[in-house]
């Protein structure tokens, strides 16, 4: 699971072959407005937002200018932060980020399947001896219950 984590995450950093122009809309969700709305740029549904106007504008400057996505990004990061960027950068601390939610599912899920085998074990296994065992002590028949029950009850109103 592990080794499958590793790849999804070296896939995900590798540079695409053909590295097409960024678009407008793809800049816009790697922002976060800073309005308080905790939406991206694009999806930021403030009339008149004090935020995201003024950033698709420095975003349409940006690409007029000729910068690609990440030189944008990086601008706006030195600019604001890292708590513009949509997503955390996957490098430093921010590698956490992307690889503890993965890990703690992992082990979870070793957990629980480590806990089903263990219970299988103590109860058997299919076809093994899973018959139940008989109790002497155990009631047999409805009326048995009956006047367990009864007994019970007197014992605890007393």
């Amino acid at each position: 699971m592990f080794l499958g984590l590793l790849v999804v995450l070296l896939l995900g950093t590798a540079e695409p072959l053909a590295a097409s122009e960024p678009s407008f809309q793809e800049i816009e969700e790697s922002l976060t407005c800073q309005c308080g709305c905790g939406l991206t740029v694009h999806t930021c549904n403030h009339l008149q937002c004090p935020s995201a106007i003024p950033l698709r504008q420095e975003i349409r400057e940006r690409m007029a200018l000729g910068e690609d996505k990440d030189a944008i990004l990086a601008h706006f990061a030195n600019k604001y932060g890292e708590k513009i960027l949509s997503s955390p950068t996957m490098s430093g601390f921010n590698l956490t980020a992307w690889i503890v939610p993965f890990a703690v599912i992992g082990v979870g899920a070793l957990f629980v399947m480590f806990t089903l085998l263990r219970w299988r074990k103590h109860t058997g296994e299919p076809g093994g001896d899973t018959a139940p065992r008989e109790n002497a002590t155990a009631p047999s028949t409805r009326a048995d219950l009956e006047k367990k029950l009864e007994r019970e009850l007197e014992d605890f109103d007393a």
